[in-house]
């Protein structure tokens, strides 16, 4: 079995591949490697090149906005079956938060720039892709959208 047969098997056990044509994944596992990362370490920093995508195997990572003088906010945390990143399918293709493994972590790390090239060639693998991230971005619009709610809203109160 090659490297590539293997990470093809967690792409298809993966729940945000559920469904996707065998060939695409075959053409997707060409640009994924297996990745750890320890308790307390980044994945990457906010302005970084976004040259990655993640999909969590094991663990947990915490997405963390900086903001000067403040400690970290925690955005959300992520974990087992849960994807992370959606930077590198936007130009400029730079990070906009932190991501840090909170526990030993254990992900599929996918090439940005291979992914781009595939969806460039096969516009139907680009367009599958992005039917797939289209509702996990905006069920994260809609969490971030309460927390906003939560942080600067006042009970009863309506902002239009």
């Amino acid at each position: 079995m090659s490297q590539f047969e293997g990470i093809d098997k967690l792409l298809r056990d993966h729940p945000f591949f559920s469904g996707m044509k065998p060939d695409y994944l075959e053409l997707i596992a060409g640009c994924g490697a297996n990745e750890r990362f320890d308790a307390g370490q980044y994945l990457f920093h906010e302005g970084e090149a976004a040259d990655r995508f993640y999909l969590i195997r094991h663990g947990a990572v915490a997405v963390e906005l900086h903001a000067p003088g403040r400690e970290p906010m925690v955005l959300q945390t992520l974990g087992e079956g849960e994807i992370l990143g959606s930077s590198w399918i936007v130009p400029p293709y730079r990070w906009l938060f932190d991501a840090r493994a909170v526990q030993l972590t254990r992900v599929v790390g996918l090439d940005a720039k291979c992914l781009r090239d595939k969806c460039e060639a096969d516009h139907s693998l680009g367009f599958d892709l992005m039917k797939r991230f289209a509702p996990v971005l905006s069920a994260r619009l809609a969490a971030a959208r309460l927390q906003l709610f939560d942080m600067y809203g006042k009970p009863g109160e309506r902002r239009g």
